[in-house]
């Protein structure tokens, strides 16, 4: 009898999954006593769910157990990029942060996955992706050099957009709780994207909570869902890889800004030098003023080390490689969802969610077939 109660209160909990796009049902309701007690009387066939004729028994309609579904997914979100370091033909590499910084970052990608899942308990799915991606990333970025009392100009900007292609794969499940008639699906998969420009693969983690509800329609075996929700994103953030430069920057679009570069770095050093040769010898003892001269001119040197060593690379750019190393995240890490699924019948559902409201926008849609296993 305990093992009967113990049975039923976790079935509470199984009432419905969304990002699987399948669900475990209670029949509930007058018109549906019939519908309950034919369930109670009808062996189930199958070896998953465990617990699945337990399931059936207690009047519960489980979806079947095994699928393999096909997706769609499109993505477009600011990241934050920190910690940039940058080196060429794997040479010293510079430490940028101070004189580079970003206007704009932003990551595209689509991807085309196969999805396969199975149903381990009534109220656990469990899936695995395959999936082949194709990405850009659209940077601008501006080099800011110091003056002598340390404030900061823009003196060249410039931008470059690099696209690429990924392999990924990924494992997760779906726990799912009932609250109130309608469902809770907790979401979550780690997926790890191969890319040929990374030293190793790039991974991410998702976690989305959709909360919504299932409606039956007068077809047979046919339903909509409908769910709201959220989406959090959560990669790892230390990245490092090489590219050959030509994929970065085009031949010919870089040596006259590096020209331009090197001479705004020159008139720099000759705007801190003249700041500092204008202070009298008490007002260059004072601490605060030593400290803005050693400062501008640490990071005046390295702007010339990197910009000297960036010429170097330009002359023979359609060999010359680019090694980075780098902190990456995105600048938003939750955004909201809407979505809706159609089920034609048992075997065979449609599934579109849309993501807003904040720095990443997507859209996921996907077609599934389900079959007993």
């Amino acid at each position: 009898m305990k093992r009967i109660l113990f049975f039923k209160i976790i079935l509470f909990f199984c009432v419905n999954t969304v990002y699987s796009q399948v669900f475990t049902n209670k029949e509930v309701g007058q018109r549906n006593l019939s519908r309950k007690d034919s369930l109670k009387n009808v062996e189930y066939p199958y070896s998953l769910p465990i617990w699945g004729a337990k399931a059936t028994n207690a009047g519960y309609s489980l979806p079947y157990s095994a699928g393999l579904s096909v997706q769609y997914f499109w993505q477009e979100s600011d990241i934050i990029i920190e910690n940039l370091m940058v080196g060429f033909n794997n040479g010293q590499l510079h430490e940028l942060d101070e004189f580079v910084r970003f206007n704009k970052a932003v990551a595209t990608a689509s991807a085309v996955s196969v999805r396969p899942d199975i149903w381990l308990f009534p109220f656990l799915n469990i899936y695995s992706v395959l999936g082949k991606t194709s990405a850009s990333t659209d940077i601008g970025f501006g080099l800011w050099l110091p003056d002598g009392s340390n404030n900061y100009n823009e003196v060249f900007s410039a931008g470059t957009k690099v696209d690429f292609n990924a392999t990924t794969f990924g494992i997760g499940m779906t726990p799912t709780i009932g609250v109130g008639g309608g469902f809770l699906a907790l979401d979550m998969n780690v997926a790890w994207t191969d890319v040929p420009q990374l030293a190793t693969p790039a991974r991410t983690f998702v976690f989305g909570p959709r909360f919504g509800k299932n409606f039956r329609m007068k077809k047979p075996e046919s339903s909509i869902a409908v769910w709201v929700g959220g989406f959090r994103v959560q990669l790892n953030s230390e990245t490092n890889g090489s590219i050959l430069l030509s994929e970065v920057f085009p031949p010919g679009t870089l040596g006259g800004r590096i020209d331009e570069g090197k001479e705004k770095v020159e008139n720099a050093f000759n705007q801190v030098e003249n700041w500092w040769n204008g202070l009298s010898q008490l007002e260059q003892n004072n601490p605060i003023n030593r400290s803005k001269y050693e400062k501008a001119n640490s990071i005046l040197d390295r702007a010339s080390q990197f910009l000297v060593a960036a010429d170097g690379a330009v002359s023979t750019i359609e060999t010359s490689t680019v090694q980075y190393t780098m902190d990456k995240r995105p600048k938003d890490m939750w955004n909201f969802i809407v979505g809706t699924q159609y089920q034609f019948n048992k075997h065979l559902m449609l599934r579109l969610e849309y993501g807003f409201l904040s720095s990443r926008e997507q859209l996921i849609t996907g077609l599934q077939y389900r079959f007993g296993l």
